[in-house]
Formats: C-alpha cells, sequence, structure tokens
C-alpha cells in the first residue's frame, strides 16, 4: 500500500512510519516541523535529541532499508496537498497534522483561534483534495476519547444512539462534550467527516483513542529513531510525565483528586492497532468510528504504578496532589465500549506495569538533558484565570 503520513514528524507519526515501511508498504510524510518549533515556545523539548528530517530519513534508511518521502510542508498549503495526492496516489492517508494539545489551546485567546483554524482547516482541505483528486482514498483521522468528556452512561462504539422523544423515534450523534479548546476541535472534526461521509461519500476511519504513553515500538532499534517524547505541561501526556517527574526526584503530581478516568494504550499497541486499521480499512464510502484504547485506570492509580516501577529501580518518590489548572470532572462514571479493533485481531501486548519501567530505564541515561526543562513540568496554565 502507498500511505500518506500527515504530521509525520510527531510522537504517533513517525513510529508509524517506521510501522509502514517495515512491512513493506510505500510511505509518504508531510510536517511543517510545528511541534519541534512550540515546544522551543513554552520553553521545553522532546527528551530525547530528534535528528532533524533529512537525517531521520537517512537512519530508517541506514538500519530499517526503510525509503522515506518526507516533506517538510504545511498540509494547509491546498494546492502543495493536491500534488503529493496526485504525485504519489496513495491508498490511504493518515491524518495526524493537528495542534494536539489541550493545554497549548487553552493559554490565550491566540492560541485557541489557531487550534481551531489550524485543526479544522486541514481537516476541510484534505477532504476536498481528495474529492477532488481521487474520492476513493482512505481517509484515517485521529481523534481522541477525550471528545466524549465524562458522561454517567456508557459510551457506545457508533457515532450515532437511538433516541424517541414523544413517541418518535430518530437517530442523533451521540453527545460529546470537550474538556478545551483542543477537544472541541477534535469533536468539529467528527462532524465534519460525518457531513462529508454523507455528502459526498468519502472512506473515513475515525479513531478515538485514548493517552499514549511509551518511549519505543519494536522498530526503534538505535537512538537515531527514536520518536520525541514531551514531558511537559502543555505537551506531555500523564505517564510520560509522571515517569521524567521519578528521574528528577520531585513528586508525581495528580491534578486535583487524582480521580479522573481514561483509556491508555502504549506506543507499541498503538502502532499496531493502526496498523490493522489501515491494512484493513472500512468499505468504500463507509464511516467507521473506532475507540483504541487497551488499560483503562485513574491519574491516581497511574501515579501509583509510576511510583512502584521507579522504586523498583532504586529511585524513591511520593505521590503529591496539587490543584487541578484543568475544569473536569476530578471522579466520574467510565465505561466505553471497543469492538471493531478486536475484531481485526488486535490484542493489546503492553501493559502499563511494564512499560513504565522500561519507560524509566530508557530515560534514566537523559537525566541531565531533562532536568533542563524542569521548570516547565508544573502546571502552570489554568482553564480559568
Amino acid at each position: 500500500m502507498k500511505v500518506l503520513i500527515l504530521g509525520i514528524d510527531g510522537y504517533l507519526g513517525w513510529p508509524l512510519a517506521l510501522r509502514l515501511g517495515a512491512r513493506g508498504h510505500e510511505v509518504i510524510g508531510i510536517d511543517n516541523l510545528s511541534t519541534r518549533t512550540f515546544s522551543e515556545e513554552v520553553g521545553a523539548d522532546s527528551a530525547f535529541p530528534l535528528p532533524n528530517p533529512e537525517d531521520r530519513v537517512k537512519e530508517a534508511k541506514k538500519h530499517l532499508g526503510i525509503d522515506i518521502n518526507f516533506y517538510v510542508r504545511d498540509v494547509n498549503d491546498y494546492e502543495f496537498l493536491k500534488e503529493v495526492l496526485r504525485r504519489h496516489k496513495p491508498d490511504v492517508v493518515v491524518h495526524f497534522a493537528e495542534q494536539r494539545s489541550a493545554p497549548f489551546s487553552m493559554k490565550d485567546y491566540k492560541h485557541a483561534v489557531y487550534t481551531l483554524e489550524n485543526n479544522l482547516s486541514s481537516t476541510v482541505k484534505l477532504v476536498y483534495a481528495i474529492k477532488e483528486v481521487d474520492p476513493t482514498i482512505h481517509i484515517l483521522k485521529m481523534g481522541t476519547m477525550g471528545e466524549y468528556g465524562t458522561p454517567n452512561f456508557d459510551i457506545p462504539e457508533s457515532p450515532f444512539v437511538e433516541v424517541e422523544i414523544k413517541g418518535k423515534k430518530d437517530k442523533i450523534v451521540f453527545p460529546r462534550w470537550g474538556g478545551s479548546v483542543y477537544h472541541w476541535s477534535k469533536i468539529f472534526d467528527t462532524d465534519l467527516l460525518l457531513y462529508f461521509n454523507s455528502l459526498f461519500g468519502i472512506t473515513v476511519t475515525d479513531i478515538m483513542q485514548g493517552p499514549v504513553y511509551g518511549t519505543r515500538t519494536q522498530e526503534i532499534v538505535n537512538e537515531s529513531l527514536r520518536t520525541r517524547f514531551d514531558f511537559d505541561e502543555t505537551w506531555g501526556t500523564v505517564v510520560n510525565r509522571f515517569c521524567v517527574e521519578a528521574i528528577l526526584g520531585l513528586p508525581l503530581t495528580p491534578y486535583g483528586k487524582g480521580g479522573q478516568i481514561r483509556g491508555f494504550i502504549s506506543l507499541e499497541d498503538s502502532m499496531e492497532a493502526l496498523r490493522l486499521l489501515i491494512e484493513h480499512p472500512p468499505n468504500q464510502g463507509e464511516y467507521r468510528l473506532v475507540h483504541q484504547f487497551a488499560e483503562i485506570y485513574s491519574v491516581r492509580k497511574i501515579a501509583e504504578i509510576v511510583k512502584a516501577a521507579a522504586e523498583s529501580l532504586g529511585i524513591e518518590t511520593r505521590i503529591q496532589n496539587v490543584e487541578n489548572p484543568r475544569v473536569e470532572a476530578e471522579e466520574h462514571y467510565y465505561n466505553p465500549e471497543i469492538k471493531v479493533l478486536p475484531s481485526l485481531g488486535f490484542y493489546p501486548k503492553k501493559n502499563l506495569k511494564d512499560e513504565a519501567k522500561a519507560m524509566i530505564e530508557d530515560l534514566l541515561p537523559y537525566k541531565e538533558r531533562l532536568s533542563r526543562f524542569k521548570h516547565v513540568i508544573m502546571p502552570k496554565t489554568k482553564w480559568r484565570r
């Protein structure tokens, strides 16, 4: 297959390129390197030093024998996007090219507006470019389980639910409630893709993925092949952040009560799930919604697991709840359905208890580098000022 990855330079984009290339797929990527720029903006950086795109491509060729076409461009350049589609004729476009941080979207009105304009514009332009160039191209779009919020009822793995009002039955889009401007951009993405699917018959896999943790996949066989790893309060997800806090001798800091429950998945399992979804596309003209997670934990439980992993390596740490900068339920019901991935043969191979220890071991050689960014770990971005 030919696979075009939008956002190939990112935490998920790069290891997916390696996974697909290693399986013999032709990989093309586009990235404007904005995450590198925005990370610098908040005074942070990747835990692992990242080669420039040209060197990343060379290292993939050297260690894995993979040829990757990597364009350093913005996917919001509509004419360029169409040209790439015409030139490479991909079977599927993986859309990761969005601003992915909730705190970044909540810093001020400029960051909120940028998040909405960038994320929604890229989705709409991709749809119209595919409609114009080749309507049979499969769009695999990364959404988030955070679109749902924390409803006090089960979350079905379906975009629609049946309702009955005054004796009349109908279908409505399953209710969603974003916890940040970033999450609302993802909700709008889903609505747009549902609409364009009904209007143009485009083929879509819309993935609702839980937070991802991990430092490596089976293709990362050399330091030069590592993907980026964020741990600061703006870009770092909770497991990754806790692992770095432990290494630096900082307390592990659940926000608020720490009872927030989410579905998590390791980086390795995320790559395998994405591979399955790419290699087993939906029927032409179908909209397929997929829940992608492997384990369900509260933030408090994650802190306990990371603490135990650190102590098994001789690192003493403690858990210290801090004031929650976000506006969210800190204790709630959470029961999402997951059927599609198991039906394709997906079963998680990793678990947080084992991976937390492996992550800390991978990060320890970079302790001096991590310590340079110690000041950007604690939360400073508050939803209400």
